[in-house]
């Protein structure tokens, strides 16, 4: 079996000082992929397709996201089919001994014919008892082996139906190691691209990012009320893991990627709901302004609902929003990515 690691999570007190380009270094150390030929930087702003990069990166990752979730649930169902075949061919061969000693008990009756049995016999009262005790004997070997076959029938179906699921993980596995490679290419080529900049134009970028992640502590959320007690306390729950870095595949409890915060988030407040933004998105009840939303509702990103956070009040979101970045408020006007709906969760 392939094995998915995540990148090991940092310590809350190393991730409050990860920023922009430094995070995104710490990210990619262990990686190296074939990469694209980079675009020309002086045909397009070097920060601008850095940004494009981590997009396509944070979409794949939520693809990769599904696949992981649906790899899970078959692993879950294997396993569950793989166990019930094992108890049901101990049950058989339970039976199939039990078989075996009522024939065994059959044959020491004697293969005679029961008439001349009876004949010979200097008890024929002694001798019915025995016979009636055979036929019972007899009745419960009949049982026995519509039992056996009924249990093989069961087990044959139990092995298909595993089979076909293993064939089925197999090919899931094949796409995860698929999305990883990609995920892993455009961080590679995301670093390759900054790596062309000077340092001046490298800390001009860490400085913008560190910039929103300072201004994320100092926001105005209103006093807005909750949507709905689980959405109240779902969201009191990433409140306390601003600082904590994005890392792709991660939900938690030290870093996370956007719908890991969220179904994180919601875990904490006893509630489950699907891994990933696409399916987050259909959800709960749809809330197609922006005025309409209550802290704690969920705000799906981008037209193909790869992204997702928390409507906090007063205009920002608070999500894990792209590698290099942590969890933080933004504005949703200035996050760079369009509004679709909002999800609100009962």
């Amino acid at each position: 079996m392939a094995s998915h690691r995540r990148p090991k999570q940092p310590s809350r007190t190393r991730t409050t000082v990860l920023t922009g380009a430094a995070a995104a270094a710490v990210a990619l150390t262990a990686q190296s992929a074939q990469a694209d030929p980079l675009p020309d930087p002086n045909k397009k702003g070097v920060k601008a397709e850095v940004d494009r990069l981590y997009e396509q990166a944070t979409q794949a990752t939520e693809k990769y996201n599904g696949a992981k979730e649906k790899h899970d649930t078959l692993q879950k169902q294997v396993d569950n089919l793989q166990n019930a075949v094992a108890r049901g061919q101990g049950e058989l061969n339970k039976l199939r001994d039990s078989l075996g000693s009522l024939a065994t008990a059959q044959y020491r009756s004697g293969g005679v014919d029961p008439s001349v049995q009876l004949f010979l016999s200097s008890d024929p009262d002694s001798y019915l008892d025995k016979a009636a005790a055979l036929d019972q004997i007899s009745s419960r070997q009949l049982s026995t082996l519509k039992k056996v076959q009924a249990k093989q029938r069961t087990l044959a179906q139990q092995r298909e139906e595993a089979s076909g699921k293993l064939d089925d993980l197999e090919d899931i596995r094949k796409e995860l190691k698929d999305k990883k490679k990609e995920i892993q290419s455009k961080l590679a080529k995301a670093q390759k691209l900054l790596n062309t900049l000077t340092a001046k134009e490298r800390a001009k970028i860490a400085t913008e990012e560190e910039r929103a992640n300072r201004a994320s502590q100092r926001v105005d959320l209103g006093n807005e009320a909750s949507g709905s007690q689980r959405a109240a306390a779902a969201f009191a729950a990433p409140k306390s893991r601003v600082g904590m870095p994005y890392v792709w595949g991660a939900s938690g409890p030290n870093s996370f990627d956007c719908s890991g915060l969220t179904s994180w988030a919601f875990a904490q407040a006893g509630v489950s709901i699907p891994r990933t933004s696409q399916a987050q998105a259909n959800i709960g009840t749809r809330i197609n302004s922006l005025s309409a939303l209550k802290p704690g509702d969920l705000i799906i990103m981008r037209s193909d609902l790869s992204h997702v956070g928390f409507y906090a009040g007063n205009g920002q979101i608070l999500h894990s929003p792209k590698p290099g970045a942590v969890v933080r408020y933004e504005a949703i006007s200035t996050s760079g990515m369009p509004f679709m709906w909002g999800v609100r969760i009962g």
